[in-house]
């Protein structure tokens, strides 16, 4: 515990994260920050506009927020990092925000406290070895999958459509991660975000994906929760679905230029007609 009276999970005394609340976005009531309900339908009972079907051969799906709920190990080891280098830790609800253009976004905002925010190279060096030797540490320890993510990879697989993982996230952390949750099995494909110069929201991934994968972009169904999926995705020209439960910067999801929101991974699995 801090001096602050905070915890590294990004809590006060006696508080816990919980998966119920802030780390996968969904509220003790069952719905996101932005009104949605995990079952496909607004906080005052509309349906969500129905998404179109597709007809690909392959789909690239994002890992944090969208296979998985890495948000607690992300949290503790970015405040860590903050007490490392003895500064007070920050509310987990912050930190969330921070998360989904790769490690060294996140340090830089964590360090900053601010969405925006940039250190100095000294500060930044300082704080990206913390965070690599405390993520290390805890990577993994409390991620769980999505209600509906392996149904929704058993069903891709059987309809023979070819899958790939693209992450902002480094490839140190990505792969032991994979192999922890029992996914690594699924992908045709791992991209973490270490592996080409640029990371989404530029296109270069998406593309280095599909072409790995044989398939053309037009072909490739993307699937992730946040900004940078839907500006990857579009500007690869591939047809691109979110979801509402993971990081999106604090954004609401309906703000995103997708074809549609899905309530899980096996509802967009449920998208995809046979090849």
């Amino acid at each position: 515990m801090s001096g602050s009276g905070m915890a590294p999970n990004g809590t006060t005394a006696g508080a816990a994260i919980s998966n119920e609340t802030a780390p996968n976005g969904i509220t003790p009531g069952g719905t996101t920050p932005d009104g949605m309900t995990p079952d496909g339908t607004t906080s005052n009972g509309e349906a969500w506009p129905r998404p179109p079907r597709f007809r690909v051969d392959a789909a690239i799906i994002d890992l944090d927020g969208t296979l998985l709920d890495t948000a607690p190990d992300l949290v503790w080891a970015a405040n860590a990092m903050r007490i490392d280098l003895g500064m007070a830790p920050l509310p987990a609800a912050l930190i969330i925000t921070f998360v989904g253009k790769g490690a060294h976004n996140l340090v830089h905002r964590t360090l900053s406290g601010r969405l925006d925010g940039q250190v100095d190279a000294a500060a930044f060096d300082r704080g990206h070895e913390a965070f690599t030797r405390r993520y290390t540490e805890r990577n993994g320890h409390q991620a769980r999958p999505y209600d509906g993510v392996f149904d929704g990879l058993d069903r891709l697989r059987a309809l023979g459509v070819k899958l790939a993982c693209v992450t902002n996230k480094p490839g140190a952390f990505t792969a032991p991660l994979l192999a922890a949750m029992d996914m690594a099995r699924y992908f045709d494909v791992v991209l973490p975000g270490d592996a080409l110069p640029t990371r989404k929201p530029d296109p270069a991934p998406m593309l280095e994906a599909s072409r790995r994968l044989g398939v053309p972009p037009e072909r490739v169904l993307a699937i992730g929760d946040s900004i940078n999926d839907a500006l990857a995705a579009r500007a690869a020209g591939m047809p691109v679905l979110a979801v509402p439960y993971g990081y999106n910067e604090g954004r609401d999801v309906r703000t995103l230029d997708v074809d549609g929101i899905v309530p899980s991974l096996l509802a967009a699995a449920e998208l995809v007609d046979p090849l």
